[in-house]
């Protein structure tokens, strides 16, 4: 069965290098990409809070610019060395971005969302810069990997995994973790950051629970004591060159905020590593 991936664009170069880390992550893999760009009317004056529609001129002139700019990346694809096991098919939608990559992954039944970390402006609080992280955050039937600005394709030599424990994890909601280390080849380095030297006996049967979802795969557990989580994590992060993170985004537990929009700024791997956020499905 063929994997559904969708790619959100906004048709700037941080769109594209996310397109191209995509095809290289699963050049060997039978997979359909979905370019998907959501259009707004910028110019269009609301007249008593109506909404512009179909076969209205602002709208027409912004679908247009849409599929013509999705037209054009298709171009692009044909002149690269595509895997002949890839499909890219286009989608111009009406809406927000959030909204159109939630609208998607329904319709579709999508298995991931692979975003750039920036947009045309190159500012993180600006088009896809700030929907890549309501993306990893509010898009919750299927994982959102994360692209930095600039990162260029190569097989990530570790995935850090932060975990406290404190999750029934399932194979189902780690799958694609899993997928990913092992067309990779890439180790997953479990890391757990906590105040206390030992775990309790639920983390314990919790930590066994998490070696039987990782079975068949390396991986290695790391423990950081008296550290705050966001710092432990971008230090051992930064100073082992680590390719990719990834974690599950539970609301309101362990990581439930790191990933907010301001803290994105501080945490300097989020610049340069791929961030794949994974979900709780009882969420």
């Amino acid at each position: 069965m063929k994997k559904k991936i969708v790619l959100p664009t906004d048709f700037s170069k941080n769109a594209w290098n996310a397109l191209r880390y995509s095809s290289e992550l699963y050049k060997n893999e039978d997979v359909d990409f979905y370019l998907l760009n959501a259009f707004s009317v910028n110019n269009f004056v609301l007249d008593n809070m109506m909404v512009p529609e179909p076969g209205e001129k602002w709208y027409e002139e912004a679908k247009l610019r849409s599929e013509l700019g999705l037209k054009k990346i298709l171009k692009q694809i044909e002149i690269l060395d595509v895997p002949s096991n890839h499909t890219y098919f286009i989608k111009s939608v009406f809406s927000t971005p959030l909204e159109a990559v939630i609208s998607f992954v329904e319709e579709k039944d999508i298995d991931m969302v692979i975003s750039s970390s920036k947009g045309e402006t190159d500012d993180l609080d600006t088009i896809m810069g700030s929907n890549s992280i309501d993306f990893m955050e509010k898009v919750r039937n299927c994982p959102v990997l994360m692209i930095p600005k600039d990162v260029s394709f190569q097989e990530p030599n570790e995935i850090v995994f932060p975990t406290s424990f404190k999750t029934h994890y399932k194979r189902k909601e780690l799958n694609h973790l899993y997928e990913i280390a092992k067309i990779t080849n890439a180790p997953i380095r479990i890391l757990h950051i906590s105040k206390k030297n030992t775990l309790t006996k639920e983390q314990e049967q919790r930590k066994v629970l998490l070696e039987e979802c990782f079975d068949g795969l390396k991986y290695t557990f790391h423990f950081l004591h008296n550290t705050e989580v966001q710092t432990g994590l971008n230090i051992f992060t930064q100073s082992r060159n680590s390719g990719m993170i990834a974690f599950i985004n539970k609301k309101h537990s362990f990581f439930g905020s790191i990933f907010s929009k301001p803290m994105v700024k501080d945490l300097g791997f989020s610049a340069k590593v791929p961030v794949l956020a994974l979900h709780d499905l009882r969420n």
